[in-house]
């Protein structure tokens, strides 16, 4: 559900550029190291699902193929990333909003499709982006309990309602992206990958394995801190 929603995204930005007819904007500057911190940030959003990939390698029917679902699933999203971040820039240029489909004319049909499919998108994989976090939770509780279908919907529904209170309350959705990037997907992404394989695999691993993950650990830190300082300083007040 989630890859035909965002490939229906793709398709409408293109047409609108291709048979609607708007006009190429793009910005004088190509490249802006003052928001880079920010766009490492929001790139690490974008690739940031490690926290579903055990519940995926459990529920495949052959968890053999894992490597090639992540394979042709990072390979499908790069080039979608790629081919709307070109696009859009092509069409928008530096004024190009948190979200390119609010730069997009409203009187075509090609706009509004993207609009309804960008709202549709969250209900096609909330359920499974909000199931670790519920897995977590059940596990502290008492073993009566966490097989229990009234408490798992009840645990359900809180995250949802804290979810929606959240995101009203921090209207910001390109900054609030970007810090989420810095922080925790750098973390989930990066740091603690290296850092739990280091460990487990102390005494077995290479000197070339320990410089690689050790050099990603420090970039992955220094994204993270200068991310963060970067959206924090962002926020209108």
């Amino acid at each position: 559900g989630g890859v035909v929603t965002l490939a229906a995204v793709v398709v409408c930005l293109l047409w609108l550029g291709v048979v609607d007819g708007i006009e190429y904007h793009p910005s004088r500057t190509a490249l802006n190291f003052g928001n880079l911190p920010v766009a490492v940030g929001l790139i690490g959003f974008c690739y940031g699902s490690h926290s579903v990939f055990p519940n995926i390698y459990t529920s495949m029917k052959e968890p053999s193929r894992y490597p090639s679902a992540l394979l042709i699933s990072f390979s499908v999203s790069f080039v979608m990333y790629t081919a709307v971040g070109v696009y859009g820039y092509l069409m928008f240029g530096d004024s190009v909003k948190s979200q390119f489909t609010l730069n997009m004319p409203t009187h075509y049909v090609s706009s509004k499709v993207a609009a309804w499919t960008v709202v549709v998108a969250p209900v096609t994989k909330f359920a499974l982006t909000l199931t670790p976090i519920a897995y977590g939770i059940e596990e502290l509780l008492p073993p009566a309990q966490q097989n229990s279908y009234v408490v798992s919907m009840m645990i359900r529904t809180t995250l949802m309602i804290l979810i929606l209170l959240v995101a009203l309350t921090l209207p910001y959705f390109g900054v609030v992206m970007a810090l989420t990037g810095s922080v925790l997907e750098m973390l989930v992404s990066i740091i603690f990958p290296c850092a739990c394989y280091l460990r487990l695999l102390h005494g077995h691993t290479t000197t070339t394995e320990i410089t690689l993950c050790s050099l990603m650990i420090l970039l992955g830190l220094v994204c993270a801190i200068v991310g963060t300082y970067t959206s924090l300083t962002s926020i209108p007040s």
